[in-house]
């Protein structure tokens, strides 16, 4: 049980990162054609879309969608682990 809260924990921090990067590339310009670049959008799209349909601040050049996906993600992961724990106990 302990290797599979580390794998899911292992999980949800290297798709924090992708998101984390997903901002970091928003700053700076770059080739959108790198496939590295493709990934990270391709990954990480999915989650920041409907948050940004639910708080549309991009046109004042504010995209809040990440912080909303950081909480969730950490909300999310707190609690599957939580389950697991009380499953193994």
């Amino acid at each position: 049980m302990f290797l599979l809260i580390q794998i899911i924990n292992a999980i949800f921090r290297i798709y924090s990162y992708l998101i984390l990067a997903r901002i970091f590339l928003s700053w700076i310009p770059m080739d959108r054609y790198n496939p590295i670049i493709q990934f990270i959008y391709k990954v990480t799209e999915p989650i920041l879309a409907p948050f940004r349909i639910i708080l549309p601040l991009g046109n004042v050049g504010l995209d809040l969608s990440p912080i909303i996906v950081f909480f969730l993600i950490n909300l999310l992961q707190k609690s599957i682990i939580n389950i697991l724990i009380s499953i193994a106990f």
